[in-house]
């Protein structure tokens, strides 16, 4: 075998170990095992944050703490439409009370224009459209009238929440978890400090003014409603302490009207023994 042959013998070899180790360069490694996914981080569990307590508590004092008070609530609450989507209808309430024990709820519109009175003996159902008026003994409270208003006649305002003696004390009876959510400056016209919470059923996002402690907007969301309707209030022209006018829990026009029964305008089963709804926000029976 001579020089030239062995040389080309070699060359040869050196092409085909350059190709084998080309070809093995090219072919994709072998897929290594892959890594699990992290697992997802637990959610928080939701509590009572002190900083919502907080909020909720000083708003329930100012309240509790007036002996007069006076506020306008326009009420908005989503009602199914035959589309789909729902509508929102609302209602104008003017409010004005004395504690323990009178009430006037003036509520011009939209809707069947009512009013209703309590002095502490009597409350008082009048429609003025119709002139229709009825009255019945009442508790000897507002806590109490609010409850029995709403158990024999179905009289609910949504906005019973700030009227009671104790708001918060209310609201813990069933609350459940209540956070912190930031600051708006857009609703009310102030400040205000945005809470969340939820209790008997129902969620809730409050305003409350940042600096005077007294609600702007309630907006309510109850879990059993398979629609998952809004409703929402929103409150202006407060005035606390303020002296009232002699005669401001009475009417003499509801006086010279028309009795009817003081009874809830249709009676269903169990309607006796209902309760108030525990959250603001639901829409206004009918008085």
């Amino acid at each position: 075998m001579n020089r030239n042959h062995l040389f080309r013998r070699a060359l040869l070899l050196s092409v085909a170990l350059l190709a084998a180790t080309s070809a093995g360069a090219q072919q994709p490694a072998p897929p290594a095992s892959a890594p699990s996914p992290p697992a997802a981080p637990a959610e928080p569990a939701l509590t009572l944050e002190p900083r919502a307590i907080e909020v909720l508590k000083a708003s329930s004092a100012r309240l509790a703490a007036a002996r007069t008070m006076s506020f306008s609530a326009v009420v908005s609450y989503e009602s199914p439409s035959r589309p789909g989507p729902p509508l929102v209808y609302t209602t104008l309430s003017e409010v004005t009370l004395q504690r323990p024990d009178k009430l006037r709820v003036i509520t011009p519109g939209d809707g069947p224009a009512s009013e209703f009175y309590y002095d502490g003996k009597r409350m008082v159902a009048f429609m003025p459209a119709e002139n229709l008026v009825a009255v019945a003994p009442a508790p000897p409270t507002i806590d109490a009238t609010l409850e029995a208003a709403f158990r024999t006649a179905a009289i609910y305002f949504p906005f019973s929440d700030v009227m009671v003696a104790d708001p918060y004390g209310d609201i813990a009876k069933g609350l459940e978890f209540a956070f912190y959510i930031g600051r708006s400056r857009v609703v009310g016209g102030t400040t205000t400090d945005m809470v969340a919470y939820a209790g008997e059923g129902v969620f809730v996002q409050a305003w409350i003014g940042a600096d005077d402690k007294l609600p702007r907007r309630a907006r309510a969301v109850y879990r059993r409603d398979p629609l998952q309707l809004r409703h929402q209030v929103d409150f202006s022209n407060w005035k606390l302490g303020q002296a009232l006018a002699a005669g401001s829990f009475a009417s003499a026009r509801a006086a010279r009207g028309k009795p009817i029964p003081f009874a809830s305008p249709d009676p269903g089963p169990g309607a006796s023994s209902a309760t108030p709804p525990p959250a603001p926000g639901a829409p206004q029976k009918t008085q």
